[in-house]
C-alpha cells in the first residue's frame, strides 16, 4: 500500500499538482439474506484501488483505479491533474485548505469476535432458525433475516506529509416479520428497521442482540397490528422511541448541519439547508433541553474512526448547545471559508469516490430517567417505535414520518396498539417542542449503514447516540 500511495502522489507532484492526497483501500463485505427460511443471496465479495486527488490551477481534481500496477498508477494520477487543470477552466475561486497536522498513525477498531472467522453455516444457520420462529406465528407469511460485516484497510498519504494507516470492522443484522391478511401488511422489526442493528465491532454484536430470543415477539406484534385500529389523526403529545429519534436527528439536524450544503456546494442529490452561515449562534433550533454533539471518537459507534479521508483526527464538537445552533460539519475546504480548521468529517465511499462532508455519530445528548418514568409522567398520547418511512423537503425544514407501530398513552400507561402511525412537522418548531429526554440508561448509539450523498451518489456508515423523547402538540395520524 505504502509503496503504491507514494508513486502516485509523486507522480501528481511532478506532473504540476500544488497539493495531493491518496488513499489506498482493500475492503471485504460478506452479506447474507434469509427469506422464510431460505438463503436469497450470500454476498462475498473483495475489492481494492486507489483515489488521488489533487489541487492544480487551483482547482480540484480526482481519479482512480483498480488496476494497482506501475503504469496505471502513474496514468491516474496524471488524469487527477488533467481534471484539475479542465476544472480550472471555470472555477470562480481557488480551492483553498484550512491548515491541518502532520500526522503519523494507525488506528483500529477494537473486536472481540472477527466475524469473518466466525463460519458461514453458523451466520445462516441462526437467520434460518429465526425466520422459522416467526413464520409459525399467525398471519406471518413472509420473515427475513439478514447479517452484514465489512472489513476495511486504508493507507492515506498527502504532500503535508501525513500517513496513516486504518483497520476498520463493522457488523450489523436483524430480522422483520410481515403480517398479511386482506390485503393489509404491517411489519415489524428488530432490533431495528431495515436491516437492524449496526456497529463498530465484531459478531459480538450478533451475539449479543439475541435475534432468537426476540423473533417471537416481534412476529407477534406484527401479528397483532393486523387487529389493530388506525393511528387516529391529531395533535397530542407524541413519545418516540430511541432508533427513530435517531433518524430524525439524522434528516433534520445531521444533513442541514452539512456546511457543504449551507454553502450551496450540495444540492442536486439530496438538497440544500434551511440554515446560513450567519445562524450559528443565533438560530433556536429547538428547546433549551436540546443538545447534539457530532463525536466520531464514540466507541462502537458506526461513525466512529481514527482520522477522517482527509487526514484530520476525529473530533468531538458541539452542533446545538441548549437549543441554540454552535456548530456546523467541515472538511478543510468549507473550514477555510470560516476561518478555523476542519472538525474531521470528510470522508469517501471507498477508493473510487472524492471524499465529502459526511456525518459522523451525530447525538442527542441524554437527559434523565427511563422510559417507564417518561411514561408514567405523560397523562395522554402515543408512544410511536421503528421507522417505516421518511419524507423531508430539500432544505430538510418539512418532513412527515411513518413508523411500524405505536400505543395510546392514557394515564401514564401503554393502552392499546395502534397501526399505520406517522407523524409531520417543521425542523425548528419540532424540535422546539421537546420537553423531555431520557437518561444514560436509555441513550443507544444506532447505526445506518446507507446515508446517501453525492453525485455518483455515495453511501457512508453513521450513527446517532440517541434516548427516548418527548415532543408536545404534535400533528400525528396525517391522512
Amino acid at each position: 500500500m505504502r509503496d503504491i500511495a507514494y508513486m502516485a502522489l509523486n507522480t501528481a507532484l511532478e506532473y504540476g499538482a500544488t497539493f495531493c492526497e491518496v488513499r489506498v483501500i482493500k475492503s471485504r463485505r460478506q452479506g447474507i439474506n434469509v427469506k422464510n427460511e431460505l438463503v436469497e443471496e450470500l454476498i462475498d465479495k473483495v475489492e481494492e484501488g486507489i483515489g488521488i486527488r489533487v489541487i492544480a490551477n487551483g482547482s480540484w481534481g480526482f481519479a482512480g483505479t483498480s488496476f494497482l500496477d506501475k503504469n496505471n498508477i502513474i496514468e491516474t494520477a496524471k488524469k487527477a491533474v488533467n481534471i484539475a487543470r479542465a476544472s480550472s477552466l471555470t472555477k470562480k475561486r481557488n480551492v483553498e485548505l484550512s491548515p491541518a497536522k502532520k500526522i503519523i498513525a494507525t488506528w483500529s477498531n477494537p473486536v472481540k469476535i472477527n466475524p469473518f472467522e466466525v463460519p458461514l453455516d453458523k451466520k445462516v444457520s441462526l437467520l434460518i432458525e429465526a425466520t422459522r420462529i416467526m413464520t409459525k406465528v399467525k398471519d406471518v407469511k413472509i420473515a427475513e433475516g439478514s447479517m452484514d460485516f465489512w472489513e476495511t484497510e486504508k493507507f492515506f498519504i498527502n504532500s503535508e506529509g501525513t500517513e496513516i494507516f486504518q483497520h476498520i470492522i463493522e457488523s450489523g443484522g436483524g430480522i422483520s416479520a410481515y403480517g398479511i391478511r386482506e390485503g393489509d401488511v404491517q411489519r415489524r422489526s428488530y432490533p431495528n428497521s431495515f436491516g437492524g442493528q449496526y456497529e463498530t465491532r465484531g459478531y459480538e454484536l450478533i451475539e449479543e442482540i439475541n435475534l432468537l430470543d426476540n423473533a417471537q415477539r416481534i412476529a407477534e406484534e406484527a401479528s397483532a397490528l393486523l387487529d389493530a385500529p388506525e393511528c387516529p389523526s391529531m395533535v397530542t403529545t407524541l413519545i418516540l422511541d430511541g432508533s427513530q429519534v435517531a433518524l430524525q436527528v439524522h434528516e433534520s439536524i445531521g444533513h442541514p448541519t452539512e456546511l457543504d450544503r449551507i454553502l450551496g456546494m450540495e444540492a442536486s442529490y439530496a438538497g440544500t439547508s434551511f440554515i446560513s452561515v450567519n445562524d450559528r449562534g443565533r438560530l433556536k433550533y429547538g428547546s433549551k433541553i436540546m443538545n447534539i454533539t457530532a463525536d466520531a471518537t464514540l466507541p462502537n459507534g458506526l461513525g466512529s474512526f481514527g482520522y477522517d479521508d482527509e487526514g484530520v483526527p476525529a473530533q468531538r464538537i458541539d452542533i446545538v448547545k441548549e437549543g441554540i445552533l454552535v456548530g456546523f460539519l467541515t472538511n478543510r475546504e468549507t473550514a477555510y471559508v470560516l476561518g478555523e480548521t476542519s472538525n474531521g468529517t470528510c470522508r469517501a465511499d471507498g477508493w473510487k469516490n472524492i471524499p465529502l462532508i459526511r456525518m459522523t455519530n451525530i447525538n442527542l445528548e441524554p437527559g434523565t430517567g427511563t422510559l417507564e418514568d417518561l411514561i408514567k409522567d405523560t397523562d395522554e398520547g402515543i408512544f410511536m417505535c421503528t421507522n417505516k418511512s421518511w419524507s423531508i423537503d430539500d432544505k430538510r425544514l418539512n418532513f412527515q414520518f411513518g413508523l411500524e407501530i405505536a400505543w395510546e398513552i392514557k394515564n401514564g400507561k401503554l393502552t392499546r396498539i395502534l397501526k399505520n402511525p406517522n407523524y409531520t412537522g417543521i425542523t425548528p418548531e419540532f424540535w422546539g417542542s421537546l420537553d423531555a429526554v431520557c437518561g444514560p440508561s436509555e441513550w443507544k448509539i444506532w447505526g445506518v449503514p446507507n446515508c446517501g450523498k453525492g453525485q455518483p451518489g455515495q453511501l457512508a456508515h453513521v450513527g446517532h447516540g440517541t434516548s427516548p423523547a418527548r415532543f408536545r402538540n404534535v400533528r400525528v395520524g396525517v391522512k
